[in-house]
């Protein structure tokens, strides 16, 4: 669910202005999976920007407030969530934890590092949703430490429906602050994709695994 409509354009249309966002229907990129895909999202980029990071900041922190209510702690899963999560619980001032990719394998063998109890109700924060996988692993990380995760927060999502469909199997709500159809929207609206390309865009989020580029 995106939180607001008007800032889900402005944020997908900075996103698109600080290159954190690229759209290439033509020229796809690879990911990790072997996916075909038009599109290549690094929202880390946006913490070189003050103007964009505050904006990012300070949306979290409503959505946060207005869809889960102010939560003990604010937990961020690695990479990209930790210093997300770490401006949104100080402009919350709350604590902050974070989710570890993989256990810590020296030292204490930590998975969660920081300070929390059992019980405790936290809010997730994630830089990108893609196929859900990496984030529920860390709430389910989080619920097996005994904390209540109330919600995950992400700057922006696909929108891949397997997503959705982990996402509501788990019971997890979650809230992005743009996603894939307001960038879209805005990506022509800026003269960033020309409209012949919108079918192909939209094939692609369909079918991402099946995609191809036009030859």
């Amino acid at each position: 669910m995106v939180f607001d409509k008007d800032s889900a354009l402005l944020i997908a249309g900075e996103l698109l202005k600080i290159k954190a966002v690229k759209l290439e229907p033509s020229n796809p990129f690879t990911w990790a999976s072997g996916w075909k895909s038009p599109i290549y999202c690094d929202n880390r980029k946006t913490l070189s920007y003050p103007t964009i990071r505050t904006f990012i900041r300070q949306k979290f922190s409503e959505a946060i407030e207005k869809e889960f209510g102010k939560p003990s702690l604010i937990a961020g899963i690695a990479t990209g969530g930790i210093p997300q999560g770490v401006l949104v619980a100080q402009e919350l001032g709350l604590p902050f934890i974070y989710v570890r990719s993989n256990v810590k394998e020296h030292g204490l063998g930590n998975l969660i590092e920081g300070h929390y109890e059992a019980g405790q109700a936290v809010v997730v924060i994630e830089d990108l949703l893609s196929t859900g996988g990496s984030s529920l692993a860390g709430v389910k990380a989080l619920k097996d430490a005994g904390l209540k995760v109330k919600g995950l927060a992400a700057i922006f999502s696909y929108g891949f429906d397997l997503a959705k469909e982990a996402f509501q199997k788990e019971e997890v709500p979650y809230v992005v602050l743009s996603d894939y159809d307001h960038l879209i929207e805005q990506a022509l609206h800026l003269e960033y994709i020309k409209e012949s390309e919108l079918s192909l865009l939209k094939k692609w989020r369909s079918l991402p695994g099946e995609w191809k580029p036009k030859p």
